[in-house]
């Protein structure tokens, strides 16, 4: 049972009342105060005032030092009280007021709880609304390199194209009017090989005629040359990419590296005497790991995987379907180790590997939201999105994620 303190003291003025609690070496103090009821605790000593009089919680306050805690109360009418406290000796008046301010005490506790989820929340709500508006921005920056990269090499084809254009037709030029002066000369070189003034009329007229001829061979041009198809054959490629966008090197390092892949057995395995030939074959065992899969028997799956992998560390499918085992039998953290180590070995990222990149990362994405991780799986289905931007389930669950993350979904 607790001690009542007696040796406190107050004072008061028309507007405020302070009350002055000797701490008795106490270091642990509980103070509860409401507009009609104080209560300072610090065991084993208890002290209890039903004041006379209303006061304004929200402008009162309490400090503690040098072994007293002086609690200042605001009035809410200036006057001086006559008495500190009520002289009722009622315990079921005095039970009345404590429940009162001990209901009063929880409200204030719930509403300021309430009021730091809401900040955190908004102050989530706009971090996640300034990271989407600078992924925005960079968005259209990059698109607007695009666009005038495009407009850029548009011009200088166009610009080729009238430079070409332009020679063809002063080469067209050059040889029409060699034409014409060779055969001007020709027609002086006839016309004056006659004599005699009967001969001057024969001259005159075979140089009209010849003129005649030699404007008419000026203007009419050679017909278009007929159109043909010229056969063009190009060096066979794995990956059918235009040469402007082509990641040779990476292709080719993907390639060797799945050759690699394909030729590392391992030899240390202690049952590999005890396996039959199948059984010693990674990708039969992925097979029949996908079977049971498919079949709904994930421990089976699981252990052909198993198998599989200690046969053959290289082959980032086996982890990648291992992962899917993880997720349906809510093994979430290997789930995330197996589908990390598939990202690992599914370098470097061309096109050949982009559909297996993009399931790696959902897969590791769903582990995390199931664990209630949402930012780091939506930065997950975000890295496959960019991988496959037309997936319309995967846009759909991304946005899912941003809802639950926005706390828009229940």
């Amino acid at each position: 049972m607790p001690l009542l303190v007696t040796d406190h003291s107050w004072t008061q003025t028309e507007s405020m009342v302070y009350i002055s609690v000797p701490l008795k070496g106490a270091t642990k103090v509980d103070i509860l105060s409401s507009d009609e009821y104080l209560k300072v605790h610090f065991p084993p000593f208890l002290l209890e005032v039903f004041l006379s009089e209303l006061v304004d919680d929200e402008q009162s306050l309490a400090k503690i030092g040098n072994g007293v805690a002086v609690i200042s109360l605001s009035k809410r009418t200036n006057k001086l009280w006559e008495h500190l406290a009520i002289s009722t000796y009622d315990k079921e008046t005095k039970k009345e007021i404590r429940v009162r301010a001990l209901s009063k005490m929880e409200e204030k506790l719930a509403a300021e709880a309430q009021s730091r989820s809401e900040k955190k929340h908004k102050e989530k709500k706009y971090a996640l609304k300034t990271m989407m508006n600078i992924e925005k921005d960079e968005r259209e920056k990059i698109q607007k390199m695009k666009d005038d990269e495009r407009a850029a090499t548009t011009a200088e084809l166009e610009a080729w194209q009238l430079k070409e254009k332009k020679k063809k037709e002063e080469a067209q030029i050059k040889v029409l009017s060699q034409t014409c002066n060779a055969n001007k000369g020709k027609d002086i070189k006839e016309n004056f090989g006659g004599g005699g003034s009967g001969g001057t009329k024969v001259i005159f007229d075979k140089r009209s005629a010849n003129e005649d001829q030699s404007k008419k061979k000026c203007t009419d041009l050679p017909a278009p040359r007929r159109l043909g198809n010229i056969e063009v054959s190009f060096t066979p490629r794995v990956f059918p990419t235009a040469l402007r966008e082509s990641r040779v090197a990476e292709e080719e390092e993907w390639l060797n590296k799945q050759a690699e892949a394909r030729r590392a057995i391992n030899a240390d395995v202690e049952e590999l005497n005890d396996l039959s030939e199948e059984e010693r074959n990674p990708d039969w065992l992925k097979e029949k790991g996908n079977k049971c899969f498919a079949a709904g028997n994930y421990l089976s799956a699981l252990n052909a995987y198993n198998l599989a992998i200690r046969l053959n560390r290289k082959i980032p499918a086996l982890y990648s379907n291992r992962a899917a085992c993880h997720l349906k039998l809510r093994n979430l953290h290997k789930a995330i180790e197996d589908s990390s180590k598939a990202i690992e070995l599914l370098t470097p990222a061309v096109a050949a590997n982009a559909a297996a990149r993009a399931r790696a990362h959902v897969r590791r994405g769903s582990a995390f939201c199931q664990l209630e991780l949402y930012t780091e799986g939506l930065q997950e289905y975000q890295a496959a999105l960019k991988i496959d931007p037309n997936n319309e389930p995967l846009q759909a669950d991304t946005q899912k994620i941003r809802d639950i993350i926005q706390g828009s979904t229940s």
